[in-house]
């Protein structure tokens, strides 16, 4: 079965999700695209002959479109999951899931009623062979109960338009969806320290950022956010247990042995850390979807998490307070206790 797919926004991240289902991803065609630019459309539909339609409800809607891939605006996210699900559709949802956690719950609530799982949030480091690496020893035990997380997010630059809450709402995000994974635990309070900051930063920008999280296990995370950090893109994590510890590897590169110096490359943006990550997340959702199976990655209560916490943590860092997450009991639909 080919599982023909629609996609609805057509920036760069759409863009390279196309060729990703198109020139990587086998069992998959893109059909239709959208955008709120035609011309931008036109240009990511030309190259795969996919239709170009005027919006994303009729995108959804169309015959030969089985399941939507929503790369568009973060505000606009909510409505396009929501027709999906009314459409009874398998929808990919980019982070975030809805922009609101408010958005998010009637996501879940329409979910919920249709009785079947249809949304998957992109989260991509699920897909990282190096975090499920670290997953499979701490499901196995080697390392006894985990008690502390030591995290760090590191951008060389960001441009100006980067704000302190982004530190949360676009960057952190990535580290509280895989923590939450990596532990099967919840975050329960975030607060947020703010070190000396850096000369190299905008100055509207608070920059670095140190959060650190508490989970309803009593497990602590310490995460780092530098995002001008100036020698490259650099993600480190480290779960220390009861009985030793396991940490994220480093990407492979050669050593290097010159000039009288001993060095390896660091990579300097996230395309090239994450690439194989993307690539396995949508080979494993198309292979599901062709296969008639529910999603099993990143779920709409993944999302809805992943926005009240990053809420929190932009409120931790306004206030100066540590802030309680206030997560809703998760519903037994997606695993919680009945």
């Amino acid at each position: 079965m080919t599982v023909r797919v629609g996609v609805i926004g057509a920036g760069w991240i759409g863009k390279e999700h196309i060729r990703r289902l198109t020139d990587t991803v086998t069992g998959a065609r893109v059909t239709a695209v959208t955008d709120i630019d035609a011309a931008r459309a036109a240009e990511a539909a030309a190259p795969v002959g996919a239709r170009v339609l005027p919006d994303g409800a009729a995108l959804i809607a169309a015959d030969d479109v089985d399941a939507v891939l929503v790369t568009s605006w973060g505000p606009t996210h909510a409505e396009h999951v929501l027709s999906a699900i009314a459409a009874g559709k398998p929808v990919f949802c980019e982070k975030p899931l809805a922009t609101t956690a408010e958005d998010c719950l009637k996501i879940i609530e329409a979910e919920t009623a249709h009785g079947r799982r249809l949304v998957q949030v992109g989260f991509m480091r699920r897909y990282d062979a190096g975090y499920r690496q670290m997953k499979q020893v701490i499901d196995s035990g080697r390392i006894g109960e985990p008690l502390i997380v030591h995290c760090a997010h590191r951008n060389p630059t960001v441009p100006t338009a980067y704000t302190s809450a982004m530190a949360a709402l676009d960057t952190a995000v990535h580290e509280v969806d895989v923590l939450r994974w990596l532990l099967d635990d919840e975050i329960i309070s975030t607060q947020v320290v703010t070190p000396r900051p850096t000369s190299k930063r905008f100055a509207h920008l608070k920059d670095p950022q140190i959060m650190l999280f508490e989970t309803a296990k009593g497990v602590r995370i310490d995460l780092e956010v530098f995002v001008n950090c100036q020698y490259g893109y650099d993600i480190q994590c480290e779960a220390v247990g009861e009985e030793g510890l396991v940490r994220l590897p480093d990407p492979a590169a050669v050593g290097l042995r010159t000039a009288g110096q001993h060095s390896t490359e660091v990579l300097t943006d996230w395309v090239g850390r994450f690439a194989d990550a993307f690539d396995t997340e949508f080979r494993e959702w198309i292979a599901g979807l062709a296969a008639g199976h529910e999603p099993t990655g990143p779920s709409a209560w993944d999302g809805y998490a992943a926005t009240v916490i990053t809420s929190a943590t932009v409120e931790a860092l306004e206030s100066g307070r540590v802030v309680a997450t206030d997560l809703k009991p998760r519903p037994a639909f997606y695993g919680g206790a009945a």
